[in-house]
Formats: structure tokens, sequence, C-alpha cells
């Protein structure tokens, strides 16, 4: 299972450099990272002839290690160089290689093709001769390995800067970097694995969501203490019952739902809206799914806003609250925001940088805790911290899963969890269950599949 920490194109290099000065010299780490992609590379695609890839610099160094490293394995290897090595790192590399270099124009395909080209801290597209040479030979290619990053994509934002195949595989270099994350970069990805090259403890405000450590009900455990839920319904009564049917699956020890007559668990408590915002049992209260937005819905949103509880904001909600942002900042706790994109875009308008940075930017504006939805999924916190959850199921694109993510939310709130771990717990389970569900899944599916889930993090 990966783990850890996400560092910038900058991060890693200040990573790098302070292991250069506390006595490691770049070459060390060199063959450090370049044992650790052969070792990978030898155990996913079983000594297949290999072709190697070198760029001119460090990645191309890495390269020239892979390829040495590979044939005393006794793989058959071949390199393909991009130009001579220009630094000296590179160089002493490219000389313990010692065998014959091919020019890259000239290479021809090999069942499995390992780029290393470019990896981190590229910040220009290749040019199209390069670009249409990478593209031959892994069309040519059975299995296809990046070292660090595919040739092609900036390190920071996840953008595509020149076509870039598909890999099998990315060996990711000492830590992960957001383009592993990131679309469209993170769809190029392949099976990722994260190589120990010898930086020590990293420390990082961005980090992985990792599968969430949840806790067994303790043994005199009763309803109310494993958490109450609230969910105030609207006009469109399926995506409330989906959230709070999600809320009870998560965990939740009493769901109530407001709103809405018929539909979803007999366990699910009847109550008035009122009856809801008074109960001080609530842990967390959901408003948003199938609020609706006409002037009913509005009130609805204006109450809630004024009340005691941990909020889990979502899809109509997120459209409504327009000018009224500025009062979640005065909440005595954090509330959570789930926005897709558009909503986003409606909330905060267009914010520079990548989705890592946008993130963070709109959580400390809002003094909320984020959950910014979408095919790469980013969790941001007030105080900078960021959670990136690896690239979940692509058949989570399907009505009403965004209503089940908002029920999770809730339950994990109300379970104890403070609103950043409980987005982050949420965002893992969510996925899991639709991995669970499989493809063609509806948003019910998901709900069912949660028990399952959630026994996998106890």
């Amino acid at each position: 299972m990966i783990t850890g920490p996400i560092l910038a194109a900058a991060e890693m290099r200040a990573a790098e450099d302070r292991v250069i000065s506390a006595g490691t010299d770049v070459e060390t780490l060199m063959v450090r990272a370049g044992t650790a992609v052969a070792d990978a590379a030898w155990y996913f695609a079983g000594g297949q002839e290999t072709l190697v890839l070198c760029g001119p610099g460090n990645n191309g160094g890495d390269g020239y290690v892979i390829a040495t490293a590979l044939r005393q394995r006794g793989v058959k290897v071949r390199v393909a160089a991009l130009a001579e090595p220009n630094t000296v790192a590179a160089r002493a590399a490219r000389d313990t290689w010692g065998d014959s270099i091919e020019p890259l124009a000239e290479a021809e395909p090999a069942p499995l093709l390992i780029d290393a080209l470019f990896g981190t801290g590229l910040r220009r597209g290749l040019e199209q001769s390069v670009s249409d040479m990478l593209a031959r030979l892994a069309a040519g290619s059975v299995l296809r390995v990046a070292v660090d990053l595919p040739s092609g994509v900036a390190t920071d934002d996840g953008a595509v800067l020149s076509p870039v195949p598909d890999f099998d595989m990315t060996v990711a270099l000492g830590a992960l970097k957001p383009a592993h994350l990131l679309q469209p970069a993170a769809r190029h990805m392949g099976r990722l694995v994260v190589a120990d090259i010898g930086l020590g403890a990293i420390q990082s405000q961005v980090k992985l969501i990792a599968r969430p450590a949840l806790r067994v009900p303790a043994v005199d455990a009763h309803k109310y203490s494993r958490g109450a839920v609230g969910v105030i319904g609207g006009g469109m009564a399926g995506a409330a019952v989906l959230a709070a049917s999600a809320a009870q699956k998560a965990g939740a020890g009493s769901v109530a739902l407001s709103g809405v007559a018929q539909g979803g668990p007999a366990a699910l408590i009847r109550k008035s809206e009122d009856a809801i915002l008074a109960d001080e049992r609530i842990g967390a209260l959901v408003l948003g799914p199938g609020l609706g937005r006409d002037k009913d819905a509005e009130h609805r949103l204006l109450r809630v806003l004024g009340g005691r509880s941990p909020l889990v904001l979502d899809a109509d909600a997120l459209t409504l609250i327009g000018a009224s942002i500025g009062r979640i900042k005065r909440m005595r706790v954090p509330p959570v925001l789930t926005p897709h994109e558009g909503e986003f875009r409606r909330l905060f308008g267009d914010l520079r940088g990548s989705k890592i940075d946008q993130a963070r930017e709109a959580a400390q504006k809002a003094s909320a805790i984020i959950i910014f939805k979408g095919p790469d999924t980013v969790v941001a916190a007030p105080d900078g911290r960021i959670a990136v959850a690896m690239p979940g199921p692509s058949w989570l694109a399907s009505a009403g899963t965004g209503d089940v993510l908002a029920g999770v939310v809730a339950a994990m709130v109300a379970q104890g969890l403070d609103g950043f771990e409980a987005a982050q717990a949420a965002v893992w389970l969510h996925a899991e269950a639709a991995r669970l569900a499989g493809p063609a899944l509806i948003a019910d599916d998901l709900v069912n599949h949660l028990p399952q889930a959630i026994a996998a993090c106890l």
C-alpha cells in the first residue's frame, strides 16, 4: 500500500539537497534510484528484452543505471539516447554502462520500454520529433515503464505538456509527485510504485489519502454514542434518501431524515426539520442533496447555517450559498463542502494554480474543509493541509454518487473524526465501495457496498 507525502518539484529538489548536504553524493542517489526501478521492472515484466530511453539529464543517468542493473540480471538490454549526458553523475552512469548506445531516432522497439528521457521538473513539452519517437517506440512495446514521471507531463499540476503514451507502471523516485494523482497526467501512469532512495523522513503539508483506521463500536455503545446524523430533505426525495442511507451504512448509529415521507431503509427515522435542528444529539447535519433551489430551500439553508451541528454542505446547498458563504467563516466547527468542478467555480471563481493550490485557497477563504471532487479528488483544510486521493474507479461518474459521499462524510464526523480526517476517510470508503460494486454501478449499489469497505478498515 502506497503512503507518504506528495512533493512538488521544488520540494523534491530540496529533499535531495538536504541528503546531499549531509554527505550522500548525487551518484549514490542515482544508483539507488536506477537500481530500484530495475528491480521493479524485473518483477513486473519478468526479464523481457528491454529498451531504455535516456535523456541528457539525471533522469537519463537513472536510465543508464537501470540498463546496467538489468544486464547484470541477465536481461537483454539496449539503450537509446536522445543526447549526450550533460551532468557529471549522468556521464558517470553512462560510462558504467559501457556498452553500445543507439541514437533515439534509429532505435527499434522492444517488448519492455523504459522511459528515462525526462522526469520531475519538466516545464515545456517535448519537441514534436521526440514526442513522435516516444510514441512509436511505446506503440511497438508490450509493456511500458516510466521513471519517476512519463516524459511530457508537468510535475506540479498534472498538465500534459505534449502527447504522452499510456504506461503500465510508473516508479516514483523518493516520493509521489502531484502529477501522479492529478488529471490529466494521472490517467497515463498505470500502476504506481514508490521507490525509497534514502531521502529519510520528509515533511510535507500534502499527503496521500490512505485507508482509514476505523474502530469497532465499544461494548457499551448505543445508537447515539455511535453518532447521530440529520439529513434535511427537499424537492428531490431520492437524493436525500441516498445521503441518509449512506450515513447509516457508514456506521452512524441513528439517522434522521426530514422532508421525505417514503423511501429508504425502514430504520431511517422520520422527523420534522424543526425536531432535527433542535436535537442536540445530532453530531452532523447534511444539507444539499435533493434540496432544490427555490425560496423554501434558501430558507432551510439560512436556518441550518445558524444552527449548532457540524455541517456537510453538498449539491444545491453549494449553489444557493452564494453571498452567504461568508457566514460559514464564523461557525464554531468548520463545515465540510463537497463541490464538483462546476460548483467549485461558482463558489470561488477561477482560482489560479493546480487543483491542490485551488483547493487550499478555497479552504482558507471559506474557513471550511473542501472536498474538491472529480476524477482526481483533493481534500483541503483551512490551515493548509492537503490530502489527495488515488484515482477512483471511473464508473463513479453516475447520478447520486455525490449524495452518497455527503452521507458518508456526515457519518464519519458524527462518529468523532474531525472534518479533515472525516473527509479523507469518506473519500477512501467511497472509492473502495465503488471498486467492490464494480462497473455499471448505480448509487444504490455504492451504498450497499459501504459495510464491506468499512470492514477492510477495522
